[in-house]
């Protein structure tokens, strides 16, 4: 058997299925989903609750959440299997910077700061420089706004917003190819957004950085100029540009059942 050849995108799905492990019958979260995602492309999915965007955007950054299983089809984020990564689940999650739906509440309560956004690094390298990496998560706090004293606090001591930004830097201490998050808005003032906006459209344009955001803000999807998937029980109904969304043959008339 021949063996898949590595994509060039940063995410490749192909009639992609994906259902959700409960203690009942499995449920199907994800049904035949098919997109590209170029270097420094930019896609946001959007769609009701229940339609399938968290299950797909963390199936995509390989999540080790058992419930969450993909069954069919098939699926490249930055050259690795999601279906079946194997030893290269490691690759996978040193390339996507993932920021899970809640991922400021859930930041690990016993870390300062500082300890939160370097643990991706840490928990890679056996060596590492200290001083460098300080200076690297002074910057990312710098990029976000958060003061620089913010390092030395726990995230209890913190607002909801500050905690966001948190979990933002962290999923960028890696300079990730690929960028994968779950409503990366929430909890921010409006004032703060730009700066979110400002990071993101940065690291596109300057590292080539692709970006799956998951976000029902459609101002936000506006400012990004950004491609969007509109799902509806785990199939895409529409996708398109700004407020150019064509609906997917068939598609309409099954989303307003």
């Amino acid at each position: 058997m021949s063996r898949r050849p590595e994509s060039t995108n940063a995410i490749d799905c192909s009639d992609l299925v994906i259902d959700r492990i409960g203690h009942g019958m499995p449920t199907r979260a994800v049904d035949g989903v098919t997109f590209s995602l170029a270097p420094g492309g930019l896609i946001c999915v959007a769609g009701p609750t229940g339609s399938g965007k968290s299950t797909l955007v963390a199936a995509l950054a390989g999540s080790t959440d058992p419930s969450v299983k993909v069954v069919g089809g098939s699926a490249q984020v930055c050259g690795v299997d999601v279906r079946r990564p194997g030893r290269k689940h490691r690759i996978l999650t040193y390339r996507t910077g993932f920021v899970p739906q809640g991922a400021g509440a859930d930041l690990p309560p016993r870390l300062t700061v500082n300890e939160v956004i370097a643990e991706p690094i840490l928990v890679r390298e056996r060596k590492v420089n200290t001083k460098a990496l300080s200076i690297r998560v002074a910057t990312l706090l710098d990029e976000l706004h958060l003061p620089l004293g913010t390092a030395a606090k726990f995230p209890y001591e913190l607002s909801a917003g500050m905690r966001q930004r948190v979990a933002i830097a962290r999923s960028f201490v890696l300079e990730p190819k690929v960028l994968i998050a779950d409503e990366i808005l929430a909890n921010l003032d409006l004032e703060v957004r730009p700066v979110v906006f400002d990071a993101i459209t940065r690291r596109r344009k300057e590292q080539g950085m692709a970006a799956l955001l998951v976000t029902n803000d459609a101002d936000f999807i506006r400012e990004l100029n950004a491609e969007t998937l509109m799902l509806r029980a785990g199939h895409v109904v529409a996708r398109g540009v700004g407020r150019d969304l064509l609906w997917v043959p068939n598609a309409e008339s099954d989303s307003r059942r």
